[in-house]
């Protein structure tokens, strides 16, 4: 017994609620859509199987064709339909993924799109499909819709039939009501009963469909969604846990030197200068300023706090008075972006200034950072020697990785000479 609410025509048919359910309705709609749609398809496929009809009607008249003729005929056919079939497959292809739903809730994929491309074999799996359709699915499928008819023709015989005259029913003839109860009654029993095999031939079709018609990148687009995904909550994650430590050295180890700094001042201030106890604390003194200001610097490293607190165009301008070169700065940045952004924005215009201060040779740098639409555009240039190259450093495949955590990425022109040009687009929305 299938448990929980049956996805498929396939499963319903093993429920005992099968026939009361939504299940025969779909199926039903099924089996007539597929006689809808294969007559449909026929329309297209005419004009290309014209050589072949006129290859099989050549053989069969009084004075045939010419084998050489039916040759002829059948190649052009078959070259024809070859090039025309993919076509006419494509949107039967698109149409059947969506009525597949009918009878089978499952998830089959994204259709393919773009171009037809005849080397692609989902391409001629959906011819395969578009043959089934108009062959052998068409066939099953209005056989079953003139059963469904002479069932409806028997179930209503005793309504048709006058007394003075007779009522064909296919295989017999009735001409009274007495006469037609017996057919009626089988007509609503089998009319009951016909549920089962229309879902079962409904199911047939849906499984060949699934087959043919299935998306094979399905399961890598999966994968890569669920890739981006996380590689979102990590870069989430990881900026929150640099904010903790940020925090963490700031409010607590920061300020504990603090407090030991200033109890070395007093304890200088006590001791007898000139003394030997006067001198060590003086040392540790001085070494305790120096390592505050190291703690800061690490601290601002580890996340500023003008960045935080003012956002992306105050944090470009602290870089730049920071920086080794004189830098200008171009920032028309609106609002505030998401804290992720931001931050790589802020260490990627970081790097790219390292990058020119340690080997651009420049005299000076731009850094602009614009919003265009719903991305981040950065650029940092500088007229420097040029010659740049990412094969030969890390530096700039580091900016290029830094870029793709957000699914942004990095464009580089640094020919000989200069001017080198880094441009970095991250998406903002």
């Amino acid at each position: 017994m299938i448990r929980g609410t049956p996805r498929t025509v396939r499963e319903a048919l093993t429920t005992s609620r099968f026939l009361i359910s939504v299940w025969p309705w779909r199926a039903y709609g099924h089996v007539l859509g597929t006689t809808v749609i294969a007559g449909m398809t026929l329309v297209p496929l005419a004009v290309p199987a014209a050589p072949w009809l006129f290859a099989v009607a050549g053989l069969w008249r009084p004075a045939p064709l010419s084998w050489t003729w039916v040759l002829v005929l059948v190649l052009v056919g078959g070259l024809l339909l070859g090039v025309v079939l993919p076509w006419v497959a494509a949107p039967v292809a698109w149409l059947e993924r969506r009525r597949l739903r009918l009878v089978d809730g499952r998830a089959l994929g994204a259709a393919p799109r773009g171009r037809i491309h005849y080397a692609d074999p989902a391409t001629w799996r959906a011819v395969a499909y578009l043959v089934l359709l108009v062959t052998v699915g068409a066939l099953m499928s209005a056989a079953i819709c003139g059963l469904l008819l002479f069932l409806v023709l028997l179930a209503g015989s005793p309504f048709l039939v006058d007394g003075t005259s007779v009522v064909t029913l296919g295989f017999t003839t009735v001409g009274t009501v007495d006469a037609a109860i017996p057919f009626a009654v089988a007509g609503v029993v089998a009319l009951v009963l016909s549920p089962y095999p229309v879902a079962l031939l409904a199911s047939a079709h849906g499984a060949v469909a699934r087959a043919l018609l299935r998306d094979d990148n399905a399961p890598l687009r999966a994968e890569l969604v669920e890739v981006a995904q996380s590689r979102a909550r990590l870069v989430d994650l990881f900026e929150a846990e640099r904010r903790r430590i940020e925090r963490d050295l700031h409010d607590g180890a920061q300020q504990r030197l603090v407090g030991l700094t200033l109890r070395l001042g007093l304890a200088k201030v006590d001791l007898l200068p000139g003394s030997p106890a006067h001198a060590e604390v003086t040392a540790a003194h001085d070494e305790a300023k120096q390592l505050m200001t190291v703690l800061r610097e690490l601290v601002h490293g580890i996340h500023p706090r003008v960045l935080t607190d003012r956002g992306l165009p105050a944090a470009l301008g602290e870089l730049a008075d920071r920086a080794p070169v004189p830098v200008n700065v171009h920032a028309d940045v609106p609002g505030r972006l998401p804290a992720s952004v931001e931050a790589i924005a802020y260490f990627v215009v970081a790097e790219a200034l390292t990058n020119v201060a340690k080997h651009s040779g420049a005299a000076e740098a731009t850094v602009s950072a614009y919003r265009r639409a719903e991305t981040l555009v950065l650029e940092v240039c500088d007229d420097g020697v040029g010659g740049a190259d990412p094969v030969r450093g890390t530096g700039l495949t580091g900016l290029a990785d830094r870029a793709a955590v957000v699914g942004g990425r990095m464009l580089l022109s640094s020919p000989p000479g200069g001017p080198t040009v880094v441009r970095v687009e991250l998406p903002c929305d």
